[in-house]
């Protein structure tokens, strides 16, 4: 038993360096960027596999040595690879920018040059132990399942004490401990020394920093800028500033003065991972600006209304509407970190004080219930967490219309600063909810209002009357807002304020004429009239299964998208490195595939074998990681966030599959075991894809520790019967040829380099339950191409 413990420790420092390298992209730079780390470790992984069926009998040969000593080169490359990865100067703007994106080429091949050697050697060492207990790879499996989870769990662990930059560090001893276990004196000694002097080396060279275009990077190297408070978690890193470009962002009109409104009060901003989430109160917060706000468009409209307020800016929101006339503010926030400040406050942030007229629930904002006047969707909600976009879908909005007493109205704001687009898609999806709620006219119950950056959508019970837009219309008027929508309202004719000229990726120029345009106005009715323009861009509804109101280029417009890459914002590149990574990774799993053709000497199987395998193994890569980040899409919505729903469905697959493994490497009959395992696991999966949203929905307002349980007996079976297929395939196909172990695992490794990116787009552009309909798919793929058995 103890020979495969440094295979343990092997493989949860591999997957807790990979954690640890995605958290430092997305605090130094996007965490789209991550999706390089996961490509780089499975390629590294699926070569190590290519190398083993190559020089297999040399790598058996010197086994006895070379299972100490991988660690340990494992641990001094590591280090050398943070380094470089830290010393890298990757700026994602200029690779936006056609004239210096060449240079950002050669920093991302710098990126695999310094991170790729360590996954590298971390397949090997896997594979390698893969052909040394060649009789016994359910266990092998087990343990290298096993190990995986638990570096993940220690990674997270980690995160809530120390700053991701310095995670890496803390993780590469568990090389050491595994080199000592390997060998005998000399070799722990090495250890040792290898380990002090790569610490060293890293603490001495390595330079982490966040990069100069992150919106945290200006404000916190201004002159006496200070960070008042910080918070380490898993979901980010947290930071307060004080300074005096920190203000509460909000739009307000540019006639505020002629109203004799002041400017909005001075704030702390609070930052996760670099990017700007909320404003909080320096004290209690003034809401005198308030008038003015684009965001009072809607209480204009009603009397002493009923608010529920969605994401609460640290009071500033509540206050807000208490200044506009509600009778009573019902304040809903999902970010943790926010809502602890509203209750306690965070640092020297006060929190908000205490009034009978303000509720701070403790509800989903899916579950909270009670008749409201007014929903009103805070301006930075959407931005202070990634799980609040769940609320954005049309499901959701369908939802809070029921919600709605007589005349009530629903709130949105969306960002057009970047692409009028974003809020046509909100206008798709309110069109969608209202049919949901079983509106027949659709158009009627809509009004648009903007400012040059920012637009709000409101969605009423009732059709607007006249007499509503009329006091919608006056409103825009005193402010110099624009009314972009209303019924009634002609499109053509109106004074334009503020100027929005429509963004279009078949053009080479942003429109612009001699007169001010209003994009927005010129959609809306084509939209909510349901004949939305057909171009680059996807206008359609963002639902539950596709809870994404971005990225919105189309697939097959991506040449048009790469052709002008400089005018998408940031939220479209995610798409771009999706694409690229897939691109890339269906080369690798070509070659991977390709390689018992040119080496077939090595493996002595028949083409009948090989292409049994070249399906079945492939599958299983496929298979687990689109069920997996299926799950962990539902489970960052059940646990409120991503970070925790992907640690946990990681960990508890892991584990659950490691024991599988082991189960499976004691199981004699092994078609009939893996036929059990399939139906198991293809049964999960079917129940999942037509009982998961109902069940997560059922559960948002217990307790977090019950929903986490929750989590894991679902996942228990599944993940229990996932951990069979691989050791089962491999104990049966060597059975063929022992050349196959290796390349097995490589076509594993390969093809789950393409699952990662493929999900991703696929659960985009189809929706979530695609991804299990392709899993289940893969499943019974593997199913029928599982050997005959010999006589």
């Amino acid at each position: 038993m103890q020979s495969l413990i440094p295979l343990f420790l092997i493989a949860g420092a591999g997957v807790g360096v990979e954690i640890a390298l995605t958290r430092f992209f997305a605090v130094a730079s996007w965490s789209e960027y991550g999706y390089w780390v996961i490509s780089i470790a499975m390629t590294g992984f699926a070569v190590s596999g290519v190398v083993m069926v190559l020089g297999r009998q040399v790598f058996l040969r010197h086994a006895r040595w070379l299972l100490p000593l991988l660690p340990i080169v494992m641990l001094a490359v590591g280090g050398a690879g943070w380094i470089g990865a830290t010393l890298n100067g990757f700026n994602p703007l200029e690779l936006q920018n056609p004239i210096t994106a060449e240079a950002q080429l050669w920093n991302i091949a710098l990126y695999y040059a310094a991170l790729f050697p360590f996954f590298f050697l971390a397949g090997l060492a896997v594979s390698l132990n893969f052909v040394v207990h060649a009789d016994q790879v359910g266990r092998v499996y087990g343990y290298d399942l096993l190990g995986a989870g638990t570096g993940a769990v220690l990674a997270l662990a980690l995160m809530f004490v120390l700053h991701p930059f310095v995670l890496i560090p803390a993780l590469l001893p568990l090389l050491a401990v595994a080199a000592m276990i390997s060998g005998g004196t000399p070799w722990r000694i090495g250890a040792v020394v290898v380990l002090v002097a790569t610490e060293a080396a890293v603490f001495a060279l390595a330079a982490p920093r966040v990069n100069e275009f992150k919106p945290i990077y200006a404000p916190l190297n201004v002159p006496d800028s200070r960070v008042v408070a910080e918070v380490l978690s898993p979901r980010g890193v947290y930071q307060l500033l004080d300074n005096f470009t920190e203000r509460l962002d909000v739009d307000v009109s540019n006639n505020a003065s002629t109203m004799g409104v002041p400017a909005p009060p001075r704030s702390f901003g609070l930052y996760r991972d670099g990017s700007r989430i909320a404003a909080l109160p320096m004290e209690p917060p003034s809401a005198a600006h308030a008038p003015a706000e684009l965001d009072a468009a809607a209480y204009a409209l009603l009397d002493a209304p009923r608010v529920l307020v969605l994401g609460g800016g640290g009071g500033f929101r509540a206050t807000e509407a208490l200044e506009l006339g509600a009778s009573h503010v019902t304040v809903i926030e999902p970010e943790p970190v926010l809502r602890g400040a509203l209750r306690h406050g965070l640092g020297p942030s006060p929190a908000l004080a205490a009034d009978d007229r303000v509720t701070i629930s403790a509800a989903h904002p899916l579950t909270a219930e009670g008749q409201y006047d007014l929903v009103d969707f805070a301006g930075d909600f959407l931005g202070a967490d990634d799980q609040n976009r769940n609320v954005y879908t049309a499901e959701a909005l369908a939802g809070f219309l029921e919600r709605l007493s007589p005349g009530g109205i629903i709130s949105i704001p969306v960002g057009i600063r970047e692409l009028p687009v974003y809020a046509v898609r909100v206008l798709a999806t309110a069109r969608q909810a209202l049919r949901l709620a079983g509106v027949a006219e659709p158009a009627r119950h809509v009004a648009v209002i903007r400012s040059a950056w920012n637009l709000r959508v409101l969605i009423s019970r009732d059709a607007f009357d006249d007499a509503r837009v009329e006091r919608l219309a006056a409103f825009a008027e005193e402010r110099s807002f624009d009314l972009s929508y209303a019924p009634g309202l002609p499109v053509q004719g109106r004074e334009i304020w503020n100027d929005l000229p429509p963004v279009s990726l078949e053009s080479n120029t942003v429109e612009q004429g001699g007169e001010a345009q209003d994009a927005v106005a010129r959609e809306a009715e084509q939209v909510l009239a349901g004949t939305p323009p057909q171009d680059a861009f996807d206008r359609s509804p963002v639902t539950a299964d596709r809870p994404w109101l971005s990225p919105l280029v189309r697939l097959p417009s991506l040449g048009a998208a790469l052709a002008r890459i400089e005018i998408l914002p940031q939220q479209e590149i995610g798409l771009l490195v999706n694409v690229a990574v897939l691109a890339q990774a269906v080369v690798l799993a070509l070659v991977v595939s390709l390689l018992p053709l040119a080496a077939r000497g090595s493996l002595r199987v028949p083409f009948g074998v090989l292409g049994r395998a070249l399906i079945y193994f492939p599958a299983l890569g496929l298979g687990f990681l689109l069920i997996e980040i299926a799950f962990i899409e539902h489970a960052a919505l059940l646990l409120g966030d991503r970070t925790s729903g992907f640690a946990l469905v990681l960990t508890t697959m892991l584990i659950f599959s490691g024991i599988g493994a082991m189960w499976a490497g004691q199981v004699v009959a092994h078609g009939r075991a893996l036929r059990l395992a399939v139906l198991v696991a293809v049964g999960c999966a079917a129940a999942a894809l037509f009982g998961v949203r109902a069940g997560v929905l059922a559960a948002l307002d217990w307790p977090w520790a019950l929903r986490a349980v929750l989590l894991v007996v679902a996942l228990a079976p599944i993940s229990l019967a996932l951990g069979f297929p691989f050791p089962l395939g491999l104990d049966r196909f060597q059975k063929e040829g022992v050349g196959l172990l290796p390349w097995a695992w490589a076509l594993n490794g390969a093809f789950s380099v393409v699952a990662t990116p493929l999900a991703n787009l696929l659960g985009h552009g189809a929706g979530l339950s695609w991804l299990l309909v392709a899993a289940i798919v893969c499943y019974a793929g593997a199913a029928l191409a599982w050997p005959k058995e010999r006589p």
